[in-house]
């Protein structure tokens, strides 16, 4: 079995504890603290899991309204707002914790954390490893390779290339063309409307990608599907926008500065960094005693 990489979707496991655990834990100043104590939670099974040392690394999103696929469609992503100052300042916390304990962080104003684990990911192969998204973002399943594992942390379901398929009815490979003929209302890509996901994955199964079946746009009403003649005049009508949404779903492999595979090595100084930050936002039991036990297993 090839060496595994590790590649964490951290900004999704920062807002699933924002959203789903109660106001409960404060700064002494009386900002919240919910998501910093969901994720740093997260983080420490993440540790525990890799300890001693494994190729582990973490991207966050701070590229909302200023990503480089906001200048090729400016509505990407405009339902979504930047967060406030409570938010902003745990999102700012969760990096840090995750610095404190050695871990490489990527993030930037123009690629989200999505093209910086597809970065990722492209290097881990190229030196051989398979790989392990660490997120519940179909968007990252267009990543997947054979050995290639998307796995969500928190429901602790796993997700190969085979599965991917069985559920969405297209190779990882084709999920980009399948979005742009699908579209996605939670990024704001609109698709061609009309067509839905058994359509898509029809066509997709036919034609194999989005520039086959441009070239034979006129062939669609022909198929043995229900409604081939109104798919072809959706697909004639709105063609353009179908490759606009296809480049907005696909993936930027080759993050430019993202040139070496990350090793982390687990050093009593970093469970040490992330104890004390603990403790500095007031926060303890728990996650301590789990930092103690983790220095434990380090220790031998």
């Amino acid at each position: 079995m090839r060496e595994q990489a590790w590649l964490v979707d951290a900004s999704i496991y920062i807002f699933r504890a924002w959203f789903s655990l109660p106001d409960r834990w404060h700064t002494a100043a009386g900002m919240p603290l919910n998501a910093v104590v969901g994720y740093a939670g997260f983080l420490l099974g993440m540790a525990e899991r890799c300890v001693p040392a494994a190729t582990l690394a973490a991207a966050f999103d701070e590229s909302l309204g200023s990503c480089f696929r906001n200048r090729i469609y400016p509505d990407y992503k405009c339902s979504r707002t930047l967060p406030d100052e409570a938010l902003a300042f745990q999102l700012q916390a969760c990096r840090e914790l995750t610095e404190c304990l050695g871990i490489s962080c990527y993030s930037g104003p123009l690629y989200e954390a999505d093209d910086y684990l597809a970065t990722l990911a492209r290097l881990c192969r190229e030196q051989g490893r398979a790989v392990t998204l660490v997120s519940r973002d179909k968007d990252l399943g267009q990543l997947l390779a054979a050995e290639d594992t998307l796995w969500d942390a928190a429901a602790d379901e796993a997700l190969d290339a085979a599965g991917f398929m069985a559920r969405f009815g297209v190779r990882p490979e084709q999920f980009p063309d399948y979005q742009g003929l699908v579209g996605d209302s939670v990024d704001d890509i609109p698709g061609i409307p009309g067509v839905g996901p058994r359509s898509a994955a029809a066509l997709l199964e036919r034609y194999t990608d989005l520039d086959t079946l441009g070239a034979q746009l006129d062939t669609v009403a022909q198929l043995p599907l229900r409604g081939a003649a109104s798919l072809e005049r959706k697909l004639q009508a709105h063609w353009p926008q179908a490759l606009l949404s296809r480049q907005l779903a696909r993936l930027e492999c080759a993050v430019p500065g993202v040139e070496q595979v990350p090793q982390w090595h687990l050093e009593e100084s970093s469970i040490a960094a992330f104890a004390d930050y603990l403790s500095e936002l007031g926060l303890g039991g728990r996650l301590l005693q789990r930092t103690e036990q983790l220095a434990g297993r380090l220790a031998g």
